[in-house]
């Protein structure tokens, strides 16, 4: 496996390093030492699965506050998505920020998203199935989250006039920093 930082901490993509024959091919998509070896979390406990029947469905951005915050290690298996991730840690040199890529079954890329960082994704194709293992157990006390379309964070989403939403995502309150003390 390949590991690229992105340019929100804690946040890496994850290339598979296919090896392949006239068969095809063979790939590691986790690895505890592997993951371990660049200080990620690697203990996941649970693993969700989504499938969007239409382009356009969004869903997030989600986290869980701490202590049942969460990694997560997101692979598109069908389709294609634009993933985000929204550093919402105060503390967090990366703050406020918020970075997207495409995962899909094509590229085979993971993005792998540290505890404490919203999540959510649109799905860019018809019938996208998408896969994440986490590594604490759904918690609804601890369910958080940030408004898609929120002006703090003014994500750029692909495929915004098409955005399908489930009505606890759209119902999200504008996200108040933190104030400094």
């Amino acid at each position: 496996m390949k590991f690229t930082e992105t340019p929100i901490g804690g946040a890496y993509l994850v290339e598979l390093e296919p090896r392949g024959d006239e068969r095809g091919w063979f790939a590691r998509v986790w690895c505890e030492q592997e993951f371990q070896a660049h200080g990620l979390s690697a203990a996941f406990v649970q693993c969700n699965t989504s499938y969007s029947r239409d382009a356009g469905t969004l869903r997030g951005l989600h986290y869980q506050a701490a202590p049942h915050d969460e990694a997560k290690l997101v692979r598109c298996l069908r389709g294609r998505i634009y993933d985000v991730v929204v550093d919402v840690r105060p503390a967090s040199p990366t703050f406020g920020r918020w970075h997207g890529v495409e995962l899909s079954a094509a590229n085979r890329t993971m993005l792998y998203v540290a505890p404490g960082l919203a999540h959510g994704f649109q799905a860019l194709e018809d019938e996208t199935e998408v896969m994440y293992p986490v590594t604490a157990a759904y918690a609804p006390q601890a369910e958080r989250g940030v408004r898609w379309d929120d002006p703090f964070f003014a994500i750029a989403w692909p495929l915004a006039d098409r955005a399908i939403l489930s009505p606890k995502d759209r119902a999200w309150p504008d996200f108040v920093p933190p104030r400094e003390s």
